[in-house]
């Protein structure tokens, strides 16, 4: 059993580093599948869950990665709020740009939310960043997450994207679906950290 904090852990997940982060479960896709979906674990074990995109790659070339949230149903559609910022340079000719993109936040809606976009499925070209999900199995407050990644965008630009939101319900959260926008996911890994 392992201790942290004085805490005892148990097999609930193995201790990543000393920042106080349990690895929970980890998901790696092989082109066969749309979706990675973490639909256990999540709960009143922690207070925030952290997950690690690590080169993420779509079939489709310019495909976004999206997410949603499941509110106790079978369904990944909480109703969300959220903002999308970016930032982007191209390697080419220089072009760079900072800016709010109001055609992929959402307004009380129950679609998937893009977290990283129009990335390439070039042998080198791929998405890393994190999304950090705080307080899920709340039955008071709304659910709060910031997602903050890069890309390598199938045109060849840099693009930094900071997307953060609420699911609206007071309903625990108990279930986080990652897809492609369009075709399969054909390389990656989602780490799920409990945060101490």
């Amino acid at each position: 059993m392992a201790t942290y904090n004085n805490i005892a852990y148990g097999n609930i997940g193995t201790l990543d580093g000393a920042g106080g982060h349990v690895l929970l479960q980890t998901l790696t896709a092989d082109n066969s599948a749309t979706t990675l979906t973490f639909d256990s674990g999540i709960d009143n074990t922690y207070q925030s869950y952290l997950f690690k995109l690590i080169n993420m790659q779509p079939a489709t070339d310019t495909a976004d990665l999206q997410v949603n949230f499941r509110d106790g149903g079978t369904a990944y559609d909480a109703t969300k709020t959220t903002t999308y910022f970016e930032t982007y340079h191209n390697e080419g000719d220089g072009t760079t740009g900072l800016g709010y993109v109001t055609g992929l936040d959402i307004a009380q809606g129950t679609g998937f939310q893009s977290i990283h976009r129009y990335v390439g499925n070039g042998a080198d070209e791929c998405s890393v960043g994190e999304l950090k999900l705080f307080d899920p199995s709340s039955t008071t407050f709304v659910k709060h997450f910031v997602s903050v990644g890069h890309d390598y965008t199938a045109n060849d630009y840099a693009n930094s994207i900071r997307v953060t939101g609420y699911c609206n319900t007071t309903a625990a959260i108990d279930g986080v679906q990652f897809k492609s926008s369009s075709g399969n996911i054909k390389a990656g890994t989602i780490k799920m950290y409990g945060v101490l």
